[in-house]
């Protein structure tokens, strides 16, 4: 008697959890992106010489204005692009070519992801909350004029090219914010508070030069 072979039912499997981190949140992790989670993260690791001082100071300059964050002295972290990987190899170069020493590596986070990611997030907020800061300093000033009645082309020209330049710097900020920090938000409501105010403010330029004619 021949015996019909039956395929045993797919054993519905739990996720498999290793160092607290189970199969289903992998899965879950959105792909890289503005609110996702990146393809890894870059680390530079370098060490430079204690003297002249500026190499320092040179080189945490380059790393704040790319949005690095430290994970501890002389170890740096960014969200793996082909922008900030590209930026990265250049400052290792140069970081050798300053009698110092650089490595730099590609890593996936097994444990602590959301404290780095904290950690990015927070930097971002304080760089959104320093353009707020400017945004109110500038609403002060056109208020200022309003107050003494200052109305000409010259202050109106002087505040668009602020407006631009606090735009610009808000563009800088969003290109490397890429999982979107809450701060985001209320700059961009200053920066509008900001462009209704200069509008105001060039409306009474305006008519000054019709009553004029």
């Amino acid at each position: 008697m021949t015996r019909r072979a039956t395929a045993a039912a797919p054993r519905q499997a739990g996720p498999r959890q290793t160092g607290g981190v189970t199969d289903a949140d992998v899965a879950a992790r959105p792909p890289n992106g503005r609110g996702g989670t990146p393809a890894g993260w870059l680390v530079l690791i370098y060490r430079i010489p204690s003297e002249p001082t500026r190499l320092r100071a040179a080189v945490w300059r380059r790393l704040k204005g790319l949005g690095a964050i430290y994970l501890q002295n002389s170890v740096a972290a960014l969200p793996a692009a082909p922008s900030a990987e590209r930026a990265l190899r250049r400052l290792q170069r140069e970081i050798l070519e300053m009698s110092g020493t650089a490595s730099l590596l590609s890593c996936a986070v097994l444990v602590g992801e959301q404290e780095i990611r904290a950690a990015f997030q927070a930097a971002r907020d304080d760089e959104y909350a320093e353009i707020v800061d400017k945004c109110h300093d500038f609403v002060a000033g056109i208020r200022k004029e309003f107050r003494q009645e200052h109305f000409t082309y010259a202050e109106l020209e002087e505040n668009d090219e602020d407006l631009i330049k606090l735009r610009n710097w808000f563009a800088k900020i969003t290109d490397r914010d890429v999982f979107g920090a809450p701060g985001r938000q209320a700059c961009e409501e200053a920066l509008a508070v900001c462009e209704k105010e200069l509008e105001g403010y060039g409306a009474w330029v305006y008519a000054g030069e019709s009553d004029g004619a």
